[in-house]
């Protein structure tokens, strides 16, 4: 699994946009099928820039096909049906230090 660090150096959206997008082509072109984005919370967990415009793109990107799906960190763990699919796909997401910790500064894409 691709990590991308989309808040290191504290970037603004759109320049997270940009690290976004290139690590997605890049990870597709690699044979990778997820994708780890560790966008961050933001301040005082409020829910920050990076980490809702993140997750519109994810939606635009995976409304027209440029992503097989997403799945929010804060599903991802055994309790929830995203996070059970999730594993039916790749049972090695179970060993990652983030499953079920209901981690809202993360977000996995699964890609085409």
């Amino acid at each position: 699994m691709t990590i991308l660090d989309l808040e290191y150096g504290r970037p603004d959206v759109l320049t997270a946009e940009r690290l976004l997008l290139g690590g997605l082509s890049r990870a597709r072109s690699a044979g990778e099928r997820t994708v780890k984005l560790i966008h961050g919370y933001g301040s005082h967990g409020v829910g920050g820039a990076i980490r809702r415009h993140t997750r519109a793109l994810l939606r635009e990107l995976e409304q027209t096909g440029r992503i097989a799906s997403f799945l929010p960190g804060e599903d991802f763990g055994p309790f929830s049906e995203g996070g059970r699919a999730a594993i039916a796909r790749d049972f090695s997401l179970t060993r990652d230090p983030d499953y079920g910790r209901a981690n809202s500064g993360i977000t996995l894409v699964f890609l085409r």
